[in-house]
């Protein structure tokens, strides 16, 4: 233990020893200038990165924005058109188109065309999971050693 201090002693005084040469102490100072520097410049770029990220993640926000405006355009020229102003009348008031008849059928003649779907009424229907709730629920039967 006593023998590795004296080395280490010796190590650090034979380095300060150096420092007074004038051309070991300039190529030091030479190496923590260009440290510096480096370490300045890693810091610039790992800015400039993490700008790049929030121009590119706010240029998606605005693109996505833009075609949910595009979206509301269309919907709302749908609206002014008469196909929708006709569905609504329609629909809401019972309206028709002059010449159009209104054909009443009772309902065991409309459902002997209807196709038969046998759903028991006290069941739900099962709704499937999402492809990633599976994802998930996999990884988490796997690392539990579930089957």
């Amino acid at each position: 233990m006593q023998t590795k201090l004296n080395y280490i002693r010796a190590v650090i005084i034979d380095f300060l020893n150096r420092l007074k040469d004038i051309r070991f102490a300039g190529q030091v100072l030479f190496v923590v200038i260009i440290l510096l520097i480096s370490w300045s410049g890693v810091k610039a770029i790992q800015l400039n990165y993490g700008l790049q990220k929030q121009i590119a993640l706010t240029k998606q926000e605005n693109n996505v924005q833009q075609l949910e405006n595009q979206d509301l355009k269309l919907e709302n020229i749908y609206y002014k058109s008469r196909q929708y102003l006709e569905l609504q009348a329609r629909a809401d008031y019972g309206l028709a188109e002059p010449g159009e008849q209104e054909m009443i059928v009772p309902k065991s003649v409309a459902m002997s065309y209807a196709p038969k779907i046998n759903i028991p009424n006290n069941q739900p229907l099962k709704v499937s999971e999402p492809a990633y709730q599976k994802n998930i629920q996999a990884w988490f039967n796997y690392f539990l050693h579930r089957k």
